[in-house]
């Protein structure tokens, strides 16, 4: 059977690869947001160009520009959703982390105890 200490260890790295996750898919958010601002921004420089498709065809142009920022809100929405979950994910690491140290603490406390009573246990022994 494990120790409560082995368990609180094991959630803390688990809690840890959470909060890591959740750093990786805000990152990704963050970097589609950028990308498919860009994308509209060009898109609306190359609308403006004086030897533009966009004459022939603006609908295509303003649709893409439309889906390009719909993206970024999106993925700017979704940035927010995990930043709420990153700060979730370092609360309960935290939280976790204290529990572990406190056990551990009390754990070595009473290592320490016990091997104290055993000294004394030997030295009344010996006299």
């Amino acid at each position: 059977m494990t120790t409560r200490k082995e368990r609180l260890r094991k959630l803390v790295t688990v809690q840890e690869q959470l909060k890591a996750l959740h750093e990786t898919r805000h990152a990704g958010f963050v970097s589609a947001a950028a990308a498919a601002g860009q994308e509209a921004a060009e898109l609306a420089a190359r609308f403006d160009a004086r030897e533009s498709m966009s004459v022939l065809f603006p609908e295509v142009y303003n649709r893409r520009i439309g889906q390009a920022l719909a993206r970024q809100e999106k993925n700017l929405q979704l940035t927010r959703e995990e930043a709420d979950r990153i700060a979730t994910a370092t609360a309960r690491t935290n939280m976790v982390e204290r529990a572990y140290r406190d056990i551990r603490r009390q754990d070595d406390r009473d290592h320490a105890d016990r091997e104290r009573l055993e000294m004394i246990e030997r030295k009344r022994q010996g006299e």
